[in-house]
């Protein structure tokens, strides 16, 4: 399999309203989603720390460690129209998301009515457009899509570490089936 050379796109990045904040390092808990969130919202203050990064590969999202200390993990991501994730989850760690351009599209795992590892179907769609935050815990099954016409830009974070997520499919009858496992900064 040959993997093609990372793609450099011109973005307009619109990062108006957002203010200068103090880094992210100085959250004191981000054991909780909410915490995430507003370490989510310090990184992105902080532009010129992660748009020097922004690169698009054609063949597969792309995703590069921004940050990392005792307590979380940050990731950026890129998106070209098409990529997406498929269902997974973060392994034990709980996260927050925002996108800082373009537009991602998340769909979640209804859990069934008696068995919560037993869905009946997958939620709506939901689009998050930039400055929007998404914020879950570790049991959180989920699967991100770019299905604009645009690139987008997302930051993630995670606590504890991301080491792995869990990829799935979703059986009519089974319910969520593990099909395989993705370490972190290993296997993407």
């Amino acid at each position: 399999m040959t993997t093609a050379a990372p793609v450099d796109v011109d973005l307009d990045l619109d990062h108006s309203g957002m203010t200068t904040a103090p880094p992210a390092h100085a959250c004191v808990s981000s054991r909780r989603p909410t915490d995430l969130a507003l370490i989510v919202r310090r990184l992105v203050a902080h532009r010129d720390n992660w748009t020097p990064l922004v690169r698009f590969n054609p063949t597969r999202r792309s995703s590069m460690l921004l940050d990392a200390t005792s307590d979380y993990q940050a990731w950026l991501l890129t998106w070209l129209p098409g990529q997406s994730t498929d269902l997974h989850d973060h392994g034990d760690s709980a996260g927050a998301f925002t996108v800082v351009a373009g537009v991602l599209t998340e769909l979640t795992v209804v859990p069934g009515r008696s068995e919560p590892l037993r869905p009946t179907a997958l939620a709506s769609p939901t689009a998050f457009a930039p400055g929007q935050v998404r914020s879950f815990g570790p049991a959180h099954v989920h699967d991100i899509s770019n299905t604009a016409n645009a690139p987008a830009v997302s930051i993630h974070v995670y606590t504890p570490a991301l080491k792995f997520m869990r990829r799935y499919a979703l059986d009519p009858h089974a319910g969520l089936v593990e099909i395989g496992r993705e370490r972190a900064g290993v296997d993407w």
